[in-house]
């Protein structure tokens, strides 16, 4: 009798730990179903869009209003990415990089995503029209529109989808800009623009080391046969060079200084040295340190921009 207490107090324990390890489980299924690593860069360019276009000194900057518009861009962003994945269920389940998804892995019911992605999307629209500005608010509405109702179902009819991914995609430094000024002007463009073309660098690596994943779901990210080597060279290169160019722009148009420019300059030469290398020698070697040096390319060049802020 006198055991039954303890083994009692015991079974207890170990039931309070099995939930509170089930409850770990699912808050982090649905972490992982916002895709915090893709946010990360939402929040950079979203912060560095709203730095630049703050009229402020660094002394009277608006640092609440900067936090305001992070949250209200990432809660945006995490919603997208949720109902991506919801709309991508059964794409995802055929493919090896996507296997471990929540959804995928079934740790989380598609129902309920759907639910939480679209609370996650008019929440976050509705904060930052409420805690920004109207413009902020509707560029992340168009966002989520483009990246969910164009971009998604692009991507199983034609590898075009790139080119309008890359539109939605381009969008968090304006939604910042817009947050800070209530209007947008060239300087926000220049900004969408650089987002804009490093994206197609970014993705054909991408592309190209998933290509056999991509095609077995369905996905024509990649034309077939023959011309798929010189497309992707061509998707590559191209904006890399064009990336080349337009990234000085801000310290032409005297918004940043010299120290930004050659930033910019260097950072672009290395960039394109591993574009040309993938381009010109496709292997799974050369797409992995393009794409690693894509995911080091924007940060970088962001802090640039906004260390050097005029």
């Amino acid at each position: 009798m006198a055991t039954e207490p303890i083994l009692s107090a015991l079974d207890i324990a170990a039931v309070q730990r099995r939930h509170g390890l089930v409850r770990s489980g699912i808050l982090s299924a649905y972490w992982s179903l916002t895709k915090p690593e893709v946010n990360f860069l939402i929040a950079i360019t979203a912060a560095v869009g709203f730095w630049m276009g703050a009229p402020a000194s660094f002394g009277h900057f608006p640092w609440i209003s900067l936090l305001h518009t992070l949250v209200g861009t990432v809660l945006v962003a995490s919603g997208a990415a949720t109902l991506n994945q919801v709309i991508e269920l059964r794409f995802d389940a055929q493919m090896r990089r996507t296997a471990r998804r929540p959804l995928v892995s079934r740790r989380i019911e598609p129902s309920h995503a759907l639910w939480f992605g679209v609370s996650l999307s008019v929440i976050g629209a509705i904060y930052l029209a409420v805690t920004t500005n109207a413009l902020a608010s509707l560029l992340s509405i168009l966002t989520l529109l483009g990246y969910l109702f164009l971009y998604t179902p692009l991507k199983r009819k034609t590898p075009l989808c790139t080119l309008i991914g890359a539109l939605p995609g381009a969008t968090p430094p304006m939604i910042g800009w817009a947050a800070a000024r209530g209007h947008l002007d060239g300087n926000a463009w220049l900004l969408f623009a650089i987002v804009f073309l490093w994206q197609f660098p970014h993705f054909m690596a991408i592309a190209w080391m998933y290509r056999e994943d991509y095609a077995r779901a369905g996905y024509f990210v990649l034309p077939g046969g023959k011309s798929k080597d010189g497309f992707v060279a061509w998707q590559t290169l191209l904006p890399t060079l064009a990336l080349l160019a337009v990234a000085p722009a801000p310290a032409i148009r005297g918004e940043v200084g010299i120290v930004y420019l050659a930033g910019a300059l260097a950072l672009g030469s290395v960039f394109l040295h591993y574009s040309a290398r993938f381009a010109f020698q496709m292997s799974a070697v050369s797409a992995r340190q393009l794409l690693f040096a894509s995911i080091l390319y924007l940060p970088a060049l962001f802090a640039f921009l906004a260390l050097d802020k005029k």
